[in-house]
């Protein structure tokens, strides 16, 4: 139910305008301009409503994206609508720049004809619209192209078209999950959860039914489903992870959820290419890949001794990359002396940080940094404030123990089998917000 959609340079100019209802005129890209664009104080919501007309708007560098209604919607499917529009355009012609729309507008103006009917979003799959839609404008297509079409956009199947044949048949996963934590000075957890995506990249021929499995059973904690709590208790904690407790997910919209529900197994039709087939957060018996351990002394009134040890918590067969360490420093820092056993430390005075990088290190080892700082008396009473310690790192394996059990394909149209698909699973643990209180 969206009136209108348009998309604005950093000046206000209106780059793309295309109106789908009669109640919206000439008037709303004027209001949309002037209270928030141009707006003197800077507009913080996404949501703004003038003259009982809702603007709903996204920003993309310095491009504005803004959805015009006048009836009471949905907020986040119109969100959903504009975030998937910018995955659109970026997938056509890269990155969303005011040169490329104004180069692309007859494209954009396509898409949003396809995309959008009367202001209700249909079909906006980018491998579906990649069929009949590319840069040279609209394909002329034989009778039989025709109809596979209309059955691929109106059928059931929207995100994959029929007739797809590779010469290898592969199958990419990675799991990617990012750990956030927030620590006391004394080890003591204060917060810590893992926000994770499953992204697939397939490649395999016709229309392939795809099956896969995660720790034998996933329990979804969910409120108002009796027994969930309980089961989630004792799927967790263990030796070994025979299971973990989820605590809620998305799909995409390949998946059967019908399946999910019953099975606890996510089955599907892959997308050609690459897609995210799930994202999922967890918060119950986390893997914490580094705990840090900081020690702040204050000699007098001018000077700091810092000492930080940090301690890898995972397999010694594994190596984590791209350790950095933020040590926060006062502002009336003067001097830095430090002197760390294992890779680089310096002194950022534009950061007010001490920032420590180790390229590699293995797993059940530790490393320590001690810092010597000169402060420069002030008057100043009030104490420093001591802002954690934070860290970023990636490690080789899922900090919320997350395993892919199994990974089946069938296609019984063509004759190939699960053993004849080439699969290949990877497992990335990165830091979100790391952080240790000093």
């Amino acid at each position: 139910m969206i009136g209108g959609l348009f998309i604005y340079n950093h000046k206000g100019e209106v780059l793309i305008s295309r109106v789908y209802r009669d109640d919206i005129g000439r008037n709303a890209v004027d209001a949309f301009r002037v209270n928030v664009i141009h707006a003197r104080q800077q507009v913080r919501s996404p949501v703004t409503n003038i003259a009982r007309t809702s603007f709903f708007h996204v920003k993309r560098s310095n491009i504005w994206l803004a959805a015009v209604t006048k009836q009471n919607v949905n907020a986040a499917m119109v969100f959903e609508f504009l975030y998937k529009m910018c995955d659109v355009m970026t997938a056509y012609f890269g990155k969303i720049s005011e040169e490329n729309i104004k180069n692309n507008f007859v494209l954009i103006y396509e898409l949003l004809d396809e995309i959008l009917d009367f202001g209700y979003p249909q079909n906006s799959e980018t491998g579906a619209l990649k069929t009949f839609i590319t840069q040279t404008g609209i394909k002329s297509q034989s009778k039989e192209e025709q109809s596979q079409i209309t059955s691929q956009v109106t059928g059931q199947i929207g995100w994959r078209r029929e007739g797809i044949k590779y010469r290898r048949n592969e199958l990419f996963l990675d799991v990617l999950e990012s750990v956030n934590l927030l620590m006391s000075p004394q080890g003591q957890v204060l917060s810590a959860h893992v926000s994770g995506r499953v992204v697939m990249k397939s490649y395999l021929s016709g229309m392939p039914e795809c099956k896969f499995g995660m720790n034998d059973k996933i329990v979804i904690d969910k409120q108002g489903k009796g027994g969930a709590t309980d089961e989630a208790g004792k799927s967790g904690g263990g030796g070994g992870k025979q299971s973990i407790a989820i605590d809620d997910c998305t799909f995409h919209q390949c998946v059967r959820l019908s399946k999910f529900d019953a099975e606890r197994s996510i089955s599907f039709i892959p997308p050609d290419g690459e897609c995210e087939l799930m994202r999922y957060r967890t918060t119950k018996d986390i893997i914490l890949p580094f705990r840090v351990i900081p020690l702040v002394r204050e000699v007098g009134r001018t000077k700091l001794e810092v000492k930080v040890v940090i301690k890898s918590n995972f397999k010694p067969s594994l190596l984590a990359q791209k350790i950095e360490v933020r040590i926060p420093t006062p502002l009336n820092t003067s001097g830095v002396q430090v002197i760390c056993m294992k890779g680089k430390a310096k002194y950022k005075a534009s950061e007010n940080a001490i920032v420590w990088k180790i390229k590699r290190m293995a797993g059940m080892k530790e490393s320590q940094i001690s810092a010597e700082i000169e402060l420069l008396p002030t008057n100043d009473k009030k104490k420093w404030a001591r802002p954690p310690i934070s860290m970023n790192f990636e490690v080789p394996f899922a900090p919320s123990g997350l395993k892919v059990r199994y990974l089946k394909v069938f296609e019984p149209k063509l004759n190939y089998s699960d053993h004849d698909v080439i699969k290949w699973v990877r497992y990335i643990g990165r830091s979100g917000i790391y952080e240790t209180r000093c």
